[in-house]
């Protein structure tokens, strides 16, 4: 695994090991794939990477111009493995770890009272109730920012809904048997 593009540009980042089961970080051609989608708008933004993994969604958002990355990981084997990436990479400034499940990491930021440019949903694929529970408080919450997007990696035998109540799939990207589902906030949201 490598930073794609940027002021990281090749740099590589540490993965869980080629026996870790535990772990299915997004590759390299997705994570180029869904940033080239996303461009400039990336610059500036609060970019939260929820179930983080490695942190290789949030690093390379950070690497492209995010003025800040949220790391949501509740395992301790992600969470250290995002602390050693981050600090490998030098980064002093604009990053944030939360050890918490999903829900109560983003509820903690709602606290906060923040609006999240963008958020990144990367649960282990087969549990799609967790997808389900994540984007249920999303959309019941005000994290998502008036022109923010929610991208949710799963499976492409996961069948996720096309809205909720204010949450729409506006994209969807397909790249082998991964899907990520773009939502926005509906227009009457």
């Amino acid at each position: 695994m490598r930073v794609i593009a940027g002021k990281f540009r090749g740099r590589k980042l540490q993965g869980p090991g080629p026996l870790a089961m535990w772990l299915r970080p997004t590759g390299d051609r997705l994570r180029e794939t869904l940033f080239n989608i996303l461009g400039p708008e990336i610059e500036d933004s609060l970019f939260v990477d929820v179930c983080a993994g490695t942190g290789a969604m949030g690093i390379e958002a950070l690497s492209r111009g995010a003025r800040e990355a949220v790391f949501i990981e509740s395992d301790p084997r992600g969470a250290n493995l995002v602390r050693r990436n981050v600090e490998a990479l030098g980064i002093r400034a604009g990053a944030m770890l939360l050890e918490s499940d999903a829900v109560d990491g983003l509820k903690k930021l709602s606290a906060r009272r923040v609006m999240a440019d963008f958020l990144y949903v990367d649960p282990p694929y087969e549990n799609v109730e967790q997808h389900q529970r994540i984007l249920g408080f999303l959309d019941a919450s005000h994290l998502v920012a008036p022109r923010g997007l929610v991208l949710v990696e799963h499976h492409w035998k996961a069948s996720l809904p096309e809205r909720f109540n204010r949450l729409e799939r506006a994209r969807l990207v397909e790249q082998g048997e991964t899907m990520v589902s773009f939502y926005s906030l509906a227009a009457a949201a």
